[in-house]
C-alpha cells in the first residue's frame, strides 16, 4: 500500500475536469445506481475498500496549498 504523495498525472487530472456533465446525465438515466452514494462497494467490495484506505494513506499536490 502506498504512504505519501501520490504522483501528479496532467493527462489523468484533464481528463477528469474535461469528462462532460452531459456524459454523467446519461449515465445516471441508462445504469442504475450510477453516481448513487455505496454503489461501488455493492458492485466490487474488495475495490472499494482498497481504494478507501489508499485516499485515507495519500494525499496529492494540490493538498499542499489548501
Amino acid at each position: 500500500m502506498k504512504f505519501g504523495m501520490r504522483t501528479p498525472s496532467l493527462k489523468r487530472s484533464f481528463k477528469a475536469r474535461t469528462t462532460g456533465r452531459a456524459k454523467r446525465a446519461v449515465k445516471r438515466a441508462v445504469i442504475p445506481g450510477y453516481g448513487k452514494k455505496g454503489m461501488g462497494f455493492v458492485k466490487n467490495p474488495g475495490r472499494s475498500v482498497k481504494n478507501s484506505i489508499y485516499k485515507k494513506t495519500t494525499f496529492s499536490l494540490w493538498d499542499l496549498f489548501k
